[in-house]
């Protein structure tokens, strides 16, 4: 408790210690611009006495240039500006009458030292966040934290950003994330977003955009906003590129080696990544349920261990050509395959309060699975005027496919009786195939003087193919079990449309307003059951986004969308999957979609700090519910629509810099989640007030070294029926750079405390389910890459496509 007390003071301190806005009488004023007009931050300014020089006052500009400095008594004086690697500059005399002197200089310009730029190296911080008015930015390129460590892992740090142990995301305390990876959408969610998460360097990621409010031009799909990824693209003429390799240690061995190469001739530009890591994970967790029938106590107790070794080698190629300065025409293809092996151990107590009835239960699962996504691309981007006109079109290909193979090895011991243990062989396969088609189509005008039309359509059709067959072994044969074997194809048809425009009215204020239109046939199949479901709906989803500047330094947007999120394809699949003798989940063919309305108001203060207020009403919220039976002691987890969902939230970014080695980048947020539903014909409300908190400080060390310290904290908070404990972290890391920034040598250490434990529980009917489970975050990393470049730069083209309907295959 004493460390997150620490936590929380040092980020309130380094909130409180940004700037100073206090006022006076008189006021030194002015702004300083470098050589390009821009804002030059965090130099000198300095009030001289004009007839000694000497200081009498001053101050450093604060991030966009500006400076106000509190007028000095009586007399002649002038200003002087000076910093690194600039001219230094001096004003001319003036004179000060008296405490209610004010003065405004202007835009003082510095011209470079060019003797001092050839002589100097100057090692600069850039800022790791920035927002700008739709998005928030969290850069990653360079940073010592994404050294051997996964995409999976920088999400998890980013600002407002909360990744459970099931890998579903939340932004700013809401779920229904759409992630989306260099404009596209990644079709995954869940287990299999999680997956290939981990499975993904940020060795090659450049930054996160997040994005809490996205206009109609995005797919409705993503209740709670939109995270998109993107990938590295080397920005050299010719050849050029990076090898890695590293070496992590959490009780397990890691080990991640992989590289990039990029080439430009001509007219083409093409890119290629390779990965090939092998990751070890492991999970220790301690699970109590408590099943009252009628007064009659029984408690299911359960400690277990789960390890996993994943294979993930992953290959992303790309490739560009321009027709001619207005044309161009391109590819690309995503390759991912994942070779898992895990194995789970568990020891369970069923006691009934009677020592003669008490089971113990010794279960060993050993899955082997491989998954195998492809994703295929074919674009066309063209400039049909010099005025802004624009068309781009997209085919997307999509082949999934995936073999589950599990074994489940349970032996029965009745504790008190002397009675023999028995044993329990079953198995199961489960392959599972998806096809994905899409095409769509954005047009851009320019209309008047202010004004832009964006039109665009979008068709898309998902074929979903689950099989799970299920056996028990008897005498040495495997029997195919009819009541726990399933077959459902899902198929899905979606026809969207939209139209954007967006205009301004004068230097204050800009709008923005779209109406997207989606129809959407499903089928879903039980083969086994031999029953289908069919819906047909039309949606609209609205957006409008208006900004005000009040004045340079500061601006207000509000915004409103209304969105959607659709059901995973597996929830629909009406069978069971069996998890343990007393555990097993169970789909769901009548989950409906959930709709979101949000509302947004955010405050920017000099392009840095960010205050956010949120609202958003979730009409059929998909939850999980744990359905205990106290007559035989076993849980069915299902998705089940739940009335309502309440968010009100607040969210502060608030960067700091201490000095031009020293940054700190904070960010919090204050929710209030409510959920109302009715389960088992009992009314109920699950709401909390929760609070998380993210402090990340980037110092720049002698000798070229560069730490990253990173202190969180996420308060007590639910979603849906689930109520979680709070929990915090520390991570730090090291990062040096040799042979001209050629060669990079990151040490990172995470979780130092071994503190991000989590407690999850729920109660319903008088049951009780609580967990507590630790998934083996802390860990020692070492990482090596090395750069190579030759030729001269160029701009490469960044695709800004978007698929959500692979979003959905999560396993």
């Amino acid at each position: 408790m004493k460390k997150v007390i620490y936590l929380l003071t040092m980020f309130i301190i380094t909130s409180l210690s940004s700037s100073s806005f206090a006022q006076s009488e008189g006021m030194l004023q002015g702004t300083i611009l470098d050589e390009k007009n821009q804002g030059l931050g965090f130099v000198n300014v300095a009030v001289l006495d004009a007839s000694t020089a000497a200081v009498v006052t001053g101050a450093i500009a604060d991030l966009d240039g500006s400076f106000r400095i509190k007028t000095p008594a009586k007399g002649r004086y002038q200003v002087k500006v000076s910093g690194l690697g600039y001219l230094p500059l001096q004003s001319e005399v003036f004179e000060v009458a008296g405490p209610g002197f004010s003065k405004d200089f202007g835009k003082l310009q510095l011209k470079p030292d060019v003797k001092t730029l050839k002589e100097v190296t100057v090692q600069t911080m850039r800022p790791t966040i920035r927002t700008e008015a739709d998005k928030m930015v969290v850069s990653v390129e360079g940073t010592a934290m994404a050294s051997g460590s996964t995409a999976y892992e920088v999400l998890e740090k980013s600002p407002g950003v909360w990744v459970d142990q099931d890998g579903n995301i939340r932004l700013n305390g809401k779920a229904g994330v759409m992630v989306m990876l260099n404009g596209r959408q990644s079709y995954l969610s869940g287990k299999e977003l999680q997956n290939l998460l981990q499975s993904m360097s940020a060795e090659n990621i450049k930054n996160l955009e997040i994005i809490t409010n996205p206009s109609s031009k995005y797919d409705a799909e993503g209740t709670s906003g939109i995270i998109n990824i993107n990938l590295k693209k080397n920005p050299d003429f010719g050849m050029s590129g990076s090898v890695y390799a590293g070496y992590q240690y959490n009780n397990l061995h890691t080990y991640t080696t992989g590289g990039d190469v990029s080439y430009k001739k001509g007219k083409w530009s093409t890119t290629a990544s390779l990965d090939l890591p092998r990751r070890m994970r492991y999970r220790d967790m301690d699970m109590k349920r408590v099943f009252n029938k009628e007064g009659e106590i029984s408690t299911f107790d359960q400690e277990g261990y789960e390890e996993t070794e994943r294979l993930a080698p992953a290959l992303r190629l790309g490739t560009d050509y321009e027709i001619n300065d207005k044309h161009s025409i391109g590819g690309l293809a995503n390759l991912y395959y994942n070779d898992n092996r895990n194995l789970f151990r568990t020891d369970s107590w069923l006691r009934d309060g009677n020592s003669a009835n008490d089971v113990f239960i010794n279960s060993i699962n050993k899955i082997n699975s491989d998954y195998r996504n492809g994703t295929f691309n074919v674009h066309y981007t063209g400039k049909l005027d010099t005025v802004g006109t624009t068309l781009s079109a997209d085919l997307d290909y999509v082949k999934i496919s995936s073999r589950n193979d599990s074994e489940f090895f349970n032996t029965y011991d009745s504790v008190n009786t002397g009675n023999p243990a028995r044993l329990d062989l079953l198995s199961s396969n489960n392959p599972t195939s998806y096809d994905i088609y899409s095409a769509k189509t954005d047009f851009a005008k320019k209309i008047g003087q202010n004004g832009k039309l964006e039109l665009g359509a979008k068709a898309s059709h998902v074929v979903s193919d689950n099989e799970l067959l299920f056996y028990q072994n008897v005498d040495g044969r495997d029997i195919l079990d009819v009541n726990r074997t399933s077959h459902f194809i899902y198929k899905e048809d979606i026809f969207a449309a939209y139209t954007n425009y967006s205009t301004s009215f004068g230097k204050k204020w800009k709008l923005q307003a779209g109406l997207r239109a989606e129809q959407t046939f499903s089928e879903g199949n039980s083969l086994t059951r031999d029953e289908k479901t069919k819906r047909d709906y039309l949606d609209l989803f609205p957006s409008v986004f208006v900004q005000q500047k009040v004045s340079d330094n500061y601006q207000v947007s509000y915004k409103y969308s209304r969105r959607i999120n659709r059901p995973f394809y597996e929830n629909l699949n009406p069978f069971i999957f069996y998890l343990d003798p007393y555990t097993w989940a169970q789909g769901n063919p009548y989950l409906r979609p959930q709709y979101t309305n949000s509302f947004e108001l955010t405050q920017t203060l000099k392009d840095s700090y960010n205050l956010t207020l949120g609202y958003a009403v979730t009409k059929d919220f998909m939850g999980e519910v744990p359905d205990q039976n106290p007559e035989n002691n076993t849980t069915v987890f299902q998705q089940r629509n739940m009335a309502e969902y309440k968010n009100l939230n607040a969210t502060l970014v608030a960067p700091v810099r201490i000095s031009g080695k020293w940054e700190i980048n904070n960010n919090a947020t204050v929710s209030y989640s409510s959920f109302t539903t009715n389960a088992d014909n009992e009314d109920l409300l699950r709401d909390q007030l929760s609070f998380t908190a993210q402090s990340n400080q980037n110092i720049q060390l002698p000798h070229g070294i560069k730490l990253e310290l990173t202190g969180a904290y996420q308060g007590p908070g639910v979603y849906g029926l689930y109520e979680f404990k709070s929990l915090w972290w520390v991570d730090a890391g090291l990062k040096r750079s040799f042979l001209d920034d050629k060669l990079t040598l990151t040490l990172n250490a995470t979780d130092i405390f071994r503190s991000r434990q989590m407690y999850i529980n729920t109660s319903l009917n008088g049951n009780t389910n609580a967990i507590e489970q630790y998934h083996g975050s802390q860990s020692i990393r070492l990482n090596l890459r090395y750069r190579f470049n030759k030729g001269k730069e160029f701009e490469a083209k960044k695709r800004n496509v978007n698929l959500d309907e692979l979003n959905r295959t999560g396993n």
